[in-house]
């Protein structure tokens, strides 16, 4: 085997053992570093990747050799930006390491918003066999770099296309006519939803976007009055945003730390739940169920979601042709918190 000036093989391909060589380590680290099944010093690791970059190695190339040509490792991305709820991403996080480790495989967490770039580097590195992102916008950023990846990918979640990308999700414009449908069969003529902060509005979030969509959209529908106000999770945010909506006798609340402080708030102003205001919530089942009154509610299926993500990835992983889109459709619960309006 020869090299150019720059390093790179002619001749032959380039393997694991010239990658070792060149970089001064053993060929089973240069295997940990493409798989990392093992913790390797960001030193060392360095050093391979220069390696791999001077000697024109290709990651994927080399993971070919090793065993079942797999990592077994699947990448989350899941950005922790503001105006998102912990717990529920956490839900979300947790469904998809249960769906991984039922099928064998261990998951790589990445909470950094580093975008597309992110997307890139973690792709390119051959640490994962697919990537699943959570978080998705209408127009986001990193969905070109997804469509020119050699590695498969799902979204949970729905940007504006989904042409060449697998997604999976709640329905969530589904779920925001369903609540306007149940407060309309219930008599209620002015709706107002009480949806996610500002900020999470300002990305074009998918899933704000499109619940506070499916709100409008089946209020004009049903003929009866909706506005769509954000609401920051705190006791005065609650409190500003219903003194901004004095009339409406339904409230559809989308911010699961909000759902305390809109209820406390609605005491505060003498509201009595369902006598003088009827209110569904979109949140998981726990949040709804131990409030007081108990919520009306549309659950959020993480535990399906994150399930369905990773059987989706599997799916891809060998070759299956999946659906671009997989909705989950709303079931709305009836609890305490609506009833027919009696003026």
């Amino acid at each position: 085997m020869t090299t150019t000036s720059s390093g790179r093989t002619r001749g032959n391909v380039v393997t694991i053992t010239d990658v070792a060589k060149h970089a001064g380590v053993a060929a089973s680290t240069v295997s940990y570093v493409l798989s990392g099944k093992r913790t390797i010093s960001a030193t060392t690791r360095a050093r391979v990747m220069a390696s791999i970059r001077t000697l024109g190695f290709h990651p994927h190339a080399g993971a070919r050799s090793l065993a079942s040509n797999k990592a077994n490792v699947i990448a989350l991305a899941l950005p922790l930006r503001p105006g998102m709820h912990l717990p529920i991403l956490m839900q979300f996080a947790m469904s998809v390491l249960t769906g991984a480790r039922s099928v064998e495989h261990d998951v790589l967490l990445l909470t950094a918003d580093e975008g597309a770039a992110g997307v890139r580097r973690i792709a390119g590195s051959a640490l994962v066999d697919g990537l699943i992102l959570m978080d998705v916008e209408t127009h986001d950023p990193r969905v070109p770099t997804l469509l020119e990846l050699d590695r498969p990918s799902v979204l949970i979640g729905l940007p504006a296309s989904a042409e060449g990308l697998t997604c999976v999700d709640l329905d969530f414009s589904a779920a925001g006519a369903a609540c306007v449908q149940h407060l309309a069969a219930l008599g209620h003529r002015e709706i107002a939803l009480l949806g996610a902060p500002q900020v999470v509005y300002d990305r074009d979030t998918g899933f704000a976007r499109r619940t506070r969509d499916g709100v409008m959209e089946a209020a004009k529908t049903a003929g009866v009055t909706a506005v769509a106000r954000p609401c920051e999770p705190t006791y005065a945010a609650a409190l500003e945003a219903l003194r901004s909506v004095p009339h409406a006798t339904g409230l559809i609340v989308h911010n699961e730390a909000a759902v305390d402080h809109v209820l406390t708030a609605l005491r505060e102003l003498d509201r009595r739940v369902p006598d003088d205001v009827s209110v569904v919530a979109i949140c998981p089942d726990e949040i709804a169920e131990r409030a007081t009154p108990a919520l009306t509610s549309v659950p959020i299926p993480a535990s399906e979601v994150g399930r369905r993500a990773v059987e989706l990835l599997m799916a891809k992983l060998d070759g299956v042709v999946v659906p671009n889109v997989t909705l989950l459709a709303p079931n709305l619960t009836v609890r305490s918190s609506t009833g027919a309006i009696t003026h």
